[in-house]
């Protein structure tokens, strides 16, 4: 078993990454060589599986090409710019999401026609492919009608995979992926990224900025159970799919509200005070066009299973990411 991560880097990557190493195996095979490409040469763990880094601009032209020359049986595609960058900097937006993606796509479809090459590939999307209006739960039936550009570029990349697996050139699978919270590290420029941070700055005694109100209804995930969306996504039994290739992953519904109410049971009013309102209009129009709920009936049916509480989201943080709790911070 040979795997591809593009995005190795990032947040997601980093921990795919890491679970892989202690799994050993993929779909019944053991994994024998792994490339980590991202636009930064990432670290390499201690391993006994064949570890290559590789810093790469997708969208580059013939770098795709060149990632797949190895022919890897699993690509993993997380490479992405996130949200709030996305609707900055349009061009890089576009070159990134769009032209990254449809790059590995033309590269993949090339080496299918030269020698037959198939891969499972795991594409990671986003809950900003829909837009309003909205129903309070989003079904499985939901137009894609994003309302940023980011949502727009994850939108056509899902086409583009229904499309290319269609035409057999590759196995793909999307998922949907909610709002990861708490995230790790320091802060991003995705619109969402505030979730984390009134979360993660308050659990380690510092600051943080709340620019949309506590009434506010969201869509999350933890990182711990973001990768074993993609993990499963990786292995499950792709033929029920039919032409919808993409799957809205289980989460849960919260609102900010209630995700300080969690933060106030594991640190107290002192990490609740730490929180500064300071409204955005900017970003509370982008996250109030995004999902508050779904119902994820056929991920469900596939055995994808979302956090239960953000009591057990932020527990899972501080056994993950703090030190003092078991963590490897």
């Amino acid at each position: 078993m040979k795997i591809l991560i593009l995005g190795a880097g990032g947040m997601i990557g980093r921990k795919l990454t890491a679970a892989l190493l202690r799994k050993g195996e993929l779909s019944g095979r053991i994994i024998q060589a792994m490339t980590l490409a991202d636009v930064v040469k990432t670290d390499i763990p201690a391993s006994s599986v064949a570890l290559r880094a590789v810093a790469a601009d997708l969208s580059a032209p013939g770098v795709a090409s060149e990632l797949i020359a190895e022919r890897p049986d699993v690509v993993f595609h997380l490479a992405a710019i996130v949200s709030g960058e996305a609707e900055a900097d349009f061009e890089k937006g576009y070159r990134i999401n769009l032209d990254g993606t449809r790059e590995l796509f033309e590269a993949v479809r090339r080496a299918h026609v030269a020698d037959g090459y198939h891969p499972r590939l795991v594409f990671t999307s986003s809950v900003a492919v829909f837009g309003q209006p909205l129903p309070p739960v989003v079904p499985e039936t939901q137009v894609l009608a994003p309302l940023s550009s980011y949502g727009t570029q994850k939108a056509i990349g899902e086409l583009l995979l229904a499309d290319y697996s269609r035409r057999g050139f590759m196995d793909g699978i999307g998922i949907r992926l909610p709002t990861i919270v708490i995230r790790p590290g320091k802060p991003n420029k995705a619109a969402s990224g505030f979730f984390s941070g009134i979360l993660r700055e308050p659990l380690a005694g510092l600051p943080a900025t709340l620019p949309v109100g506590d009434e506010v209804r969201h869509w999350f995930a933890s990182p711990r159970r973001a990768v074993d969306f993609v993990l499963k996504a990786a292995e499950v039994d792709t033929s029920g799919l039919g032409v919808r290739r993409t799957l809205d992953m289980p989460g849960l519904s919260a609102t900010v509200g209630e995700a300080i109410e969690a933060l106030r049971g594991a640190a107290g009013d002192e990490a609740v005070a730490l929180i500064r309102r300071e409204p955005d209009e900017a970003v509370k129009r982008i996250i109030e066009s995004w999902p508050e709920a779904f119902d994820p009936q056929r991920a469900l049916a596939l055995g994808f299973e979302a956090d239960a509480s953000f009591d057990e989201i932020i527990r899972r943080h501080l056994e993950d990411e703090v030190p003092s709790h078991g963590g490897q911070a």
